[in-house]
Order: C-alpha cells, then sequence, then structure tokens
C-alpha cells in the first residue's frame, strides 16, 4: 500500500526535492522487473528522488507512473511533466524528517 503524506509534508519534501537530478530512467520499455529493483534499491538509499518516464502519451505516463508508486510501495510527491518526485521511508537509515501534520 502506497505511503499517504499530508499536503504539507509533501510541500516540504518538494522543496527538498527542488535541487535533485533525476536518478531513474524509464525507458521505452517501459516499467520492468530490473527497473523496480533499481528505484526500490535507490528509494532505500536516498528516500527521496526524482524520476523521469521518456513515454511520450501522457496515459502511458500516467500509467507507469502508478506502477511504479504500487510496486516500490513509495509516495507520489509531485509530477511536472515527465518529471516525478518519489518518497520512501528508510528501514535501515532515515535521512529525512518528516513535518507533523
Amino acid at each position: 500500500m502506497p505511503l499517504a503524506l499530508t499536503n504539507a509534508q509533501k510541500r516540504y519534501l518538494r522543496g527538498q526535492a527542488h535541487t535533485l537530478k533525476p536518478i531513474i530512467l524509464v525507458g521505452a520499455k517501459g516499467v520492468t522487473d530490473p527497473l523496480v529493483t533499481e528505484l526500490d534499491l535507490a528509494l532505500e538509499q536516498h528516500e527521496l528522488l526524482k524520476l523521469k518516464i521518456a513515454a511520450e502519451d501522457r496515459d502511458t505516463r500516467d500509467a507507469w507512473l502508478a506502477e511504479l508508486v504500487e510496486r516500490a510501495d513509495a509516495a507520489l510527491v509531485g509530477r511536472i511533466g515527465h518529471t516525478a518526485v518519489l518518497y520512501r521511508r528508510s528501514k535501515d537509515k532515515p535521512l529525512v524528517i518528516l513535518p507533523k501534520g
């Protein structure tokens, strides 16, 4: 089940992600098992990351992003065009401290 964030937490995380570069690039093959594995590892290490989706069709981008969020058990912080920001708290070493409420 994807993580639920409050609007204040999303706003805070968008501010933190502003300077980040995309780490994960979703290419023409779409969502594959190796891609989900890499996303899982990247989220565990960074907690907050940007990803870029190369699909030209908006419906395809939406579907791929929804599948990635679901399979990675992450929260969608925000999305602009081809770029999305995901967050998932690390199990071992939490780095990001979310504001309350």
